[in-house]
């Protein structure tokens, strides 16, 4: 992937941390905003040192989503799906079973 040449880790951090904040529910405190963006940094800095491809540079972001929102016992947000070095974008997509999205506080 040539997100790792096109910006650092510290703005694909911030770049990700936006997306996945605007679709968590309930919404994120400030607190926990840093917290996600400090998981979401190493997550970058790990798949860039590793130069993982694609897909793979989205499993480990997710994995720590993953993580972080166990740690929470509240938050439920989307996972990466992709990302666009050209535009700077992450694509972000909801969770869901049978067809609905996870909802926080556990349950359909």
């Amino acid at each position: 992937m040539s997100a790792q040449r096109t910006r650092s880790a510290d703005e694909w951090a911030d770049i990700i941390t936006e997306a996945y904040a605007a679709k968590t529910r309930p919404p994120l405190t400030p607190q926990l905003l840093t917290e996600v963006r400090a998981v979401l940094l190493e997550a970058v800095r790990e798949a860039e040192a590793v130069h993982a491809p694609g897909a793979e540079w989205c499993e480990r972001v997710n994995l720590v989503l993953d993580r972080s929102e166990m740690s929470l016992h509240a938050a439920v947000g989307p996972r990466l799906a992709a990302i666009d070095p050209d535009a700077g974008k992450a694509e972000m997509v909801h969770r869901s079973e049978a067809g609905r999205p996870l909802r926080a506080f556990g349950g359909q």
